[in-house]
């Protein structure tokens, strides 16, 4: 090849300012994918991520929900084993506690365990040595108040007899009539002894004159003698006129001291004072002679408490306390656990309490017939469903139903393991198809009324709420509705938590409701 025939020039650009030019496309093609594809690339990412995450952000309501109850229906023939569950017996419902009624310190142990004992066979006795005691107070305390009641008596009686026949009063009376009738006959007698006394200071005057005119004549003795006499006369004279004054006063003084013994008879003030008195003190008298009556009668009633009795005919579960423990009676402050002396049962009246797997719980209902076998029997023991309990074990997954046992054997006794069968229940003829699937069930309270018709909310896996319509059918003795149409299986039904909720509300789930449904 030649090289010397290459003209170069040509390759050669003319970059005069004066070359008219067009703006180089190419210039802001590239500016276009260095700066704006890229941030419109991120800009469109962020947007994609604030979207994302824009309903985690936003606020959501707590609720709790409940899954759809799943019943199997299929029918079986009646006495079909359906499934086996272990358990163990208890007494039903449970077992009896035998507390003592009154405070002590247990002196003795009377049962063992798995005794059988009769209503009101002692179990276990007290120290009684204090009780006694306090009968024996109660009891000179009572003879006190009898020999108080009957003092009272006697002076009610007394205080009668006194009101009936005031002879007290009448005696001072006829005391007083006859002072005041002596004092009037003196008062009467004075003027004729006044007269008489004129007389007698006139004789004698007329006597002493006399012998005064014989002086010879006569001694000077018996004159001496007659003026004596005047003089005695004339003294008796004035007392005489003197006494009368005092004698009208004694009088009146008398009359009125009569007078007011007659109206002190009549109206008998202080002995109806006394006779009242005295109820008061018979009825106060009785109060606490009743009083003494009632506290020996609680004496006597601790007394016999000191004796633990069997409440009821059945067998001793447990002996919770021994010898020497104390009991704080019904009336101590430490709650029952502390005067319970033996556990009993009655043996006629056993349970069972079997551990359900969850997958079988559809599968029971109440009154459904259970057959049970423990070691202690050789025969079957017959039972029936009570009822399904709240006691659902997580780790074994299963859940605690009751199951009566009808006419236990005398062998059997709580705390027994056992295994129960469950048989298929007897189910009327139908040619239903729905009745050979799965029927769902919802708790009653769940289902709501609108205007168009009745629906539950859901939430559904988005983790929003839902309103969804439903065909109720009729409802079940556990407080369930069945559902005809509308949900499914795997449906989670919100329990709590509705207040302001609207649907498409997005909510955060809290767990599952325990008490609705179970």
């Amino acid at each position: 090849m030649n090289h010397s025939q290459l003209d170069l020039s040509q390759l050669a650009m003319d970059r005069s300012p004066n070359r008219e030019t067009k703006p180089v496309r190419p210039q802001r093609k590239r500016w276009v994918s260095r700066y704006v594809v890229p941030i419109g690339i991120l800009v469109g990412f962020v947007m994609l991520l604030g979207a994302a995450a824009g309903r985690r952000l936003l606020p959501r309501q707590s609720v709790t929900v409940v899954p759809v109850i799943v019943k199997r229906a299929e029918l079986q023939p009646s006495g079909t084993p359906l499934f086996q569950a272990a358990g163990w017996i208890e007494p039903r419902p449970t077992a009896i506690r035998v507390a003592a009624l009154a405070s002590g310190v247990i002196e003795e142990l009377l049962v063992v365990e798995g005794q059988s004992v009769t209503k009101g066979e002692p179990i276990a006795s007290l120290i009684a040595i204090d009780a006694e005691l306090d009968v024996e107070q109660a009891k000179n305390s009572l003879a006190i108040r009898e020999g108080e009641l009957n003092r009272a008596i006697a002076e009610r009686d007394a205080a009668k007899i006194r009101l009936k026949n005031p002879v007290h009063l009448q005696v001072p009376l006829a005391e007083a009539q006859s002072r005041l009738a002596n004092a009037k006959t003196e008062l009467a007698k004075l003027p004729f002894l006044i007269e008489a006394a004129q007389a007698q200071v006139e004789y004698s005057h007329s006597s002493m004159q006399g012998k005064q005119a014989a002086e010879a004549a006569i001694a000077g003795r018996i004159v001496r003698q007659s003026e004596s006499e005047y003089t005695a006369a004339n003294a008796n004279l004035q007392e005489l006129q003197q006494r009368g004054p005092h004698i009208q006063r004694e009088v009146k003084a008398l009359q009125g001291k009569v007078d007011a013994l007659q109206q002190q008879l009549e109206l008998l003030v202080e002995e109806t004072r006394q006779m009242q008195e005295a109820e008061a003190k018979v009825a106060s008298a009785i109060g606490l002679r009743n009083e003494a009556k009632l506290k020996l009668r609680q004496a006597e009633l601790t007394l016999q408490r000191n004796t633990v009795l069997a409440p009821m005919d059945g067998r001793i579960l447990s002996l919770i306390a021994s010898p020497g423990t104390r009991v704080t009676g019904i009336d101590g402050p430490s709650g029952q656990g502390s005067s319970t002396v033996v556990e009993m049962y009655d043996p006629e009246r056993l349970q069972v309490r079997a551990d359900v797997r969850l997958e079988d719980v559809p599968m029971v209902i109440r009154g459904q017939s259970v057959e049970i076998k423990t070691a202690s029997s050789d025969a079957v023991i017959h039972g029936r469903v009570l009822q399904t309990t709240s006691s659902a074990n997580i780790q074994k997954n299963t859940l605690e139903v009751k199951v009566e046992l009808i006419d236990p054997p005398p062998t059997v006794s709580p705390e027994m393991l056992v295994t129960a069968t469950f048989l298929a229940p007897t189910v009327a003829e139908t040619t239903d198809d729905r009745m050979q699937s799965e029927r769902l069930f919802v708790p009653k309270q769940l289902i709501q009324s609108g205007d168009t018709g009745s629906f539950v909310w859901i939430v559904d896996f988005n983790q929003r709420a839902l309103q969804r319509s439903v065909d109720v059918g009729p409802p079940s003795a556990e407080g369930l509705i069945e559902i005809q149409s509308g949900l499914n299986v795997t449906d989670k039904l919100i329990a709590s938590g509705l207040d302001g909720l609207q649907p498409g509300n997005h909510v955060t789930v809290t767990g599952e409701e325990q008490t609705i449904g179970k």
